[in-house]
């Protein structure tokens, strides 16, 4: 069993910066693939930014390329999403999840294209305005 703890997000006008934090705990050594999600309202769930533990490869959307970075404390396992000039249409609640394994772009575009189980963060609201 894994536990997803989430932290950062609030509110932020437009233009500026948010940094999101996601700690696993529990049997985190099968778990190899970490990313950040989102569920604006009226909208479908969307991934934004995944990465690997091992090689730390990522994939971005496209709304999140140039302005979000993601990275990972393989040591605290920890993965984090640091988000500048953030506009209103990221407005959303963010979900970081972890799976065992994945191919990063499938998984990116469908949380369901994994290996084994998704662990899910409580999630956190990020308000731009």
């Amino acid at each position: 069993h894994v536990q997803l703890v989430e932290s950062g997000g609030g509110l932020v006008q437009p233009g500026g910066s948010l940094n999101l934090s996601c700690a696993a705990i529990g049997k985190t050594n099968v778990l190899n693939c970490m990313g950040w999600f989102r569920q604006a309202p009226g909208k479908e769930r969307e991934g934004v930014a995944v990465i690997t533990r091992i090689h730390g490869g990522t994939a971005y959307a496209d709304s999140a390329k140039g302005r979000f970075i993601i990275s990972r404390d393989n040591s605290k396992m920890t993965w984090s999403l640091q988000m500048n000039n953030l506009k209103s249409e990221d407005t959303a609640v963010y979900y970081c999840a972890v799976v065992t394994g994945c191919t990063l772009v499938p998984w990116l575009r469908d949380p369901g294209q994994k290996s084994g189980p998704i662990n899910w963060g409580q999630g956190t609201q990020v308000t731009v305005s």
